[in-house]
């Protein structure tokens, strides 16, 4: 992989099916904002890259296996998966809620949903923090956050955790969402992670000072900004 990075080709992991950030349209061709980004970081590192779609579950192990060289797909920065990976700077912030029924209580605390069904992806920052601090609740796990949705609808489960701005500009805003709404209060930090970073492999710093540097070019000649109001009313960081 060194010699690929001397000719300035990278192969780039994302999820591939968490839109907004990414996913595939009716021609099978990756689009999204992690997907864009990528696309926009190459450009200004003046490289050749091959953006792959890689289940969530597996995309540690394949970078780690040097399957590709980097991670672009909003993967949270949390002390447990810096044991494993590099991580750039923070490109974006990243809060959890929960999502339930309409006129659900606002308690969502451990012992408010002792014994509720909850909803998450598996392999999440999400998903770690159900683990750790709802053992009492029924944790449901699915390899995307869309079928965990749908057992929402469903009524299989009574809550679902991810993503606010995932949740904000999609789910909710589609018709089977209507009966469905936010549920207490913003989440982060912690477990939960310290926002976004794109991930490396440890041994691999000469990718990662190329990276930091076109994370700040992107964002000081307004790139990232012009990218990020195409897919979100607001600023992501």
């Amino acid at each position: 992989m060194a010699a690929a990075h001397a000719e300035g080709s990278y192969r780039i992991a994302t999820e591939g099916s968490y839109p907004p950030w990414s996913f595939k349209d009716s021609q099978g061709m990756l689009q999204g904002w992690d997907v864009d980004i990528a696309r926009a970081l190459c450009e200004k590192m003046k490289a050749k890259c091959e953006i792959v779609a890689q289940d969530w579950d597996g995309i540690i192990p394949g970078l780690v296996a040097r399957k590709y060289d980097m991670i672009v797909a909003s993967m949270a920065i949390t002390p447990q998966r810096r044991e494993r990976v590099a991580f750039s700077a923070k490109y974006k912030d990243t809060i959890s809620r929960f999502v339930a029924r309409k006129g659900t209580p606002p308690d969502i605390g451990p012992a408010a949903l002792k014994g509720k069904t909850i909803g998450v992806q598996r392999g999440s920052v999400q998903a770690a923090y159900l683990a750790q601090n709802y053992q009492a609740a029924d944790l449901k796990f699915y390899d995307t956050p869309q079928a965990a949705e749908l057992d929402l609808v469903a009524g299989r489960v009574e809550y679902i955790l991810g993503n606010m701005v995932t949740y904000h500009v999609g789910f909710l805003k589609t018709p089977e969402a209507k009966d469905f709404a936010f549920v207490g209060p913003e989440l982060k930090g912690g477990i939960l992670g310290e926002g976004n970073g794109i991930a490396v492999r440890k041994d691999d710093g000469q990718t990662l000072a190329r990276i930091n540097a076109a994370l700040e070019a992107i964002r000081a000649d307004g790139t990232y900004d012009r990218i990020t109001a195409k897919y979100f009313p607001f600023k992501l960081m």
